[in-house]
């Protein structure tokens, strides 16, 4: 990788799509681009990054520097991200040169400002929990009492897998919290911990001329505000709930005007009777961590489809390809194993062929995203249960069933 690029990786007359970051979402919307004969141009932040080791034109450089966006973006037909933390300053200058964005900032102001995200959200009439600024401490002491100590202490910005949210047990943690984080110049906000039965995520796509497609709902399992696992689609969801649900999801890509993939996190939770109910709890506007299934389950990949979006290309089916497919992220363990990745690859596609395994190129490290594994079928149990088993094998390379080879 060079500071300039490689202007040459590119087929004449087809499209070039510059993205801005270089994690693992950009890394395999350069496969995507691939499959269509399109190019990706990269603005990465270093030369061992996931999504550099792929990309044949890679500009080295700050994405908080309009310098290095303008070098990045220079020729392409449209720019587009795998984060939502570019200034939206500098795409706004980019816009008035006439550079096609894509989200443009207008609507990407919505996934980087929860609590402008809020109130957006809330003057639609759409479905979020009680929230309130919080700029002192008087602030959080009254929002406490408003919801009788229910309280979900948030960063407006930055905040990403679980890091920016905080769960005070008490008033006095919550003042404690709020002193320190004002103190440290945290942008704060708070709203109703949502006692939930269980998390979904909605997913659709939109291009400029307002095509939108849905994929179906999926259920999405957390763990310390990290996604280990999708499943798709959300099993026992009421055909009423995953109707609403879609169509809520396409309203708020229509009136936030949203371009490429967006996705909605959302709460099940027990309505006033009992019934269910949806609550909105984050936005992202790129594919996410809960349509990796799209890959291997549905005809159009979110990472295939984003990149028609953004380019206001048609849309693709989203119909499934198999009845059930699961989606389990592999997390870095405490101690990287001492098999080899490629052994523990390998053994698990001699147990089970047919997993669909994706590795980000990442080194290890406790916790961190190294990439998934999908597994699609008819019978949910069974998918779930070979996805689970061989996403723990390369994890920490000992199967969790006690399964040997012969």
């Amino acid at each position: 990788m060079t500071d300039s690029g490689n202007p040459h990786a590119h087929a004449p007359g087809t499209p070039t799509v510059a993205v801005i970051g270089d994690g693992q979402l950009a890394r395999m919307m350069q496969t995507a681009a691939i499959e269509l004969g399109q190019s990706v141009r990269l603005l990465a932040g270093a030369p061992d990054a996931s999504a550099a080791q792929v990309a044949a034109d890679c500009v080295q450089g700050d994405y908080h520097e309009l310098v290095d966006l303008e070098r990045a973006v220079e020729g392409a037909d449209a720019v587009t991200f795998d984060h939502e933390h570019v200034p939206n300053r500098h795409l706004r200058t980019l816009l008035d040169r006439g550079v096609v964005v894509e989200p443009r900032p207008e609507a990407l102001i919505y996934a980087q400002d929860k609590l402008e995200q809020r109130r957006r959200l809330h003057e639609l009439g759409l479905p979020v929990p009680p929230f309130a600024a919080v700029e002192s401490i008087d602030d959080a002491v009254e929002f406490f009492e408003r919801v009788n100590g229910a309280v979900c202490l948030k960063a407006t910005r930055g905040g990403y897998d679980g890091h920016g949210v905080w769960f005070p047990e008490d008033l006095e943690d919550l003042k404690k919290l709020v002193e320190k984080l004002l103190g440290d110049e945290v942008p704060l906000m708070a709203e109703e911990k949502v006692p939930f039965t269980r998390e979904l995520s909605a997913m659709v796509a939109r291009n400029r001329r307002g095509e939108c497609v849905a994929w179906p709902v999926v259920e999405s399992v957390q763990a310390d505000g990290i996604c280990h696992e999708a499943v798709a689609p959300a099993p026992g969801l009421p055909v009423d709930i995953e109707r609403g649900t879609r169509t809520l999801a396409e309203t708020i890509a229509r009136e936030l005007d949203v371009t490429g993939v967006l996705a909605v996190e959302l709460f099940e939770a027990d309505g006033p009777g009992g019934e269910p109910r949806v609550v909105v709890n984050e936005l992202a506007m790129r594919p996410h961590n809960t349509g990796h299934w799209t890959q291997d389950g549905c005809v159009t990949s979110q990472f295939e489809q984003h990149l028609r979006a953004v380019l206001n290309m048609p849309l693709g089916s989203t119909e499934l390809a198999a009845p059930h497919t699961v989606m389990v992220n592999t997390l870095g363990a405490d101690e990287s194993p001492e098999m080899p990745l490629t052994e523990r690859v390998n053994a698990v596609w001699r147990r089970f062929p047919h997993a669909k395994i994706h590795l980000y190129g990442k080194s290890h490290r406790p916790g961190r995203k190294l990439g998934h594994v999908n597994v699609t079928g008819s019978d949910l149990r069974a998918v779930r249960r070979e996805a689970q088993l061989a996403a723990h094998f390369l994890v920490h390379a000992v199967w969790a069933d006690g399964y040997r080879e012969a």
